[in-house]
């Protein structure tokens, strides 16, 4: 055995005994959290413990908020350094990650053992997410479907245009980004109708897909023509009906899609609920949400985000973890988030509640996103997936939206490229 490995057995033999010396005189259990967010909301995850921490002092709760970017690099790294966290919170996708590496602890034996809890309360598709082979992993403290297009109705009152309706189509959407795009005398675009970075919507919207089966992909099938066509009309929203800014207008424009919108330079813009707590505080312009649209056969899926809680195998203090867990996906703490907008609950009786559904807070129409929540496709599961999204897909997406190739050619590209991934003979 090394000298490093003998001197990291002996701490953690030794830290091991201080902790059980520590319970055994009453003291409380200390439970490391870490996990992502803006300043408002680390507040309110903080805050939202509060009255749950008094109520159970044999816990101490220490929040430690990690950046979002690189995240997931960054608890690996305290695993592997013997410095790990007891509960993550980890995004849908960080999520991939994390359950493919094995280090979480699987919270089923905890569910059937406690007479208290019940997750049948939980939107079935997150907690879907959080699910692997029959073992839940992760409870859901929140889900995040790609479903919102944000208007602005003072546009739409100007140009006598009405307000989408859940039932929209592909050609509505297109009808009125183009009624709503406005050039002045020289030609050049003064106000754009649309425009929406969740490009996944298009291909499950027109009934494509990336994979062959988002729980277990061994093929991409980008190249199915449903996925091509669906990846063709968001291109064809930016070049051929120029309603939606190409990458270089957005450039050019040095401002951000949300200060586009407030400033009346955007009439819709398709993302995701997270973008409310800003339009709320930041900005006096009247607004709402529709649902993304349906294509001309019906069919409406999107992409989605969502945060869940989990405890790592390492924690040597599972049973306190798990108390943990269940108070920060409480229906305490998600009515908070979502009474300040910043979350959709996972949970159904707080979601049609009224934090969320019977609230007037703006978005009025955000209780459509407990039916959206029914339509959403995550991102395939497997640990090469971000990968070959940042290496074959994205640059030939920029490619796609900056006219340079046809959704067809960039397809053809990259899917030998991803299939080669899929069965481990990629770089």
């Amino acid at each position: 055995m090394s000298y490093f490995a003998l001197s990291l057995l002996l701490y953690s033999g030794c830290g091991q005994k201080q902790e059980e010396a520590k319970i055994g005189a009453g003291e409380a259990v200390e439970i490391k959290v870490a996990f992502w967010g803006s300043p408002e909301e680390i507040e309110i995850v903080t805050e939202s413990m509060a009255d749950w921490q008094k109520a159970h002092p044999n816990i101490s709760v220490r929040f430690e908020h990690t950046p979002y970017t690189g995240y997931d690099s960054k608890i690996l790294t305290r695993i592997a350094g013997g410095a790990a966290p007891d509960v993550i919170a980890a995004e849908v996708n960080y999520f991939v990650t994390f359950a493919t590496k094995g280090v979480f602890t699987s919270l089923t034996p905890f569910i059937k053992g406690d007479p208290e809890f019940s997750f049948g309360d939980f939107f079935p598709s997150i907690m879907d997410r959080f699910t692997v082979g029959g073992e839940v992993y992760a409870l859901p403290r929140d889900v995040a479907p790609f479903a919102c297009v944000f208007y602005n109705k003072d546009l739409f009152d100007q140009a006598n245009i009405p307000y989408p309706s859940d039932d929209w189509t592909w050609d509505d959407l297109l009808k009125t980004a183009q009624a709503l795009t406005m050039r002045d005398a020289s030609g050049r675009i003064t106000q754009y109708g649309f425009y929406g970075w969740a490009w996944q919507n298009f291909i499950y919207g027109n009934g494509g897909s990336l994979v062959d089966d988002v729980k277990a992909p061994t093929k991409t099938t980008l190249d199915d023509p449903k996925s091509i066509d669906g990846l063709q009309f968001y291109a064809d929203l930016i070049n051929k009906y120029q309603v939606m800014p190409t990458p270089l207008a957005m450039a050019n424009l040095g401002m951000g899609v949300d200060m586009m919108f407030a400033s009346g330079r955007l009439a819709m813009f398709l993302s995701g609920i997270w973008e409310t707590p800003a339009l709320r505080t930041r900005y006096s312009f009247r607004w709402d949400v529709a649902m993304f649209p349906k294509n001309r056969e019906g069919v409406r899926h999107f992409g989605s985000g969502g945060t869940g809680y989990g405890i790592l195998r390492s924690s040597k203090h599972p049973d306190e973890a798990w108390e943990v867990v269940k108070a920060l996906t409480s229906a305490p703490v998600q009515a908070e988030l979502a009474k300040r907008g910043l979350a959709q609950p996972s949970l159904r009786s707080v979601a049609m509640g009224g934090n969320w559904a019977l609230s007037e807070a703006p978005p009025a129409n955000k209780k459509m996103l407990n039916e959206a929540v029914n339509d959403i496709v995550f991102d395939p599961f497997h640990p090469k997936w971000r990968e070959i999204e940042a290496k074959f897909i994205l640059p030939e997406l920029d490619l796609v939206k900056s006219g340079k190739e046809t959704a067809q050619e960039a397809v053809q590209k990259i899917t030998p490229q991803i299939n080669q991934m899929f069965q481990g003979k990629g770089e």
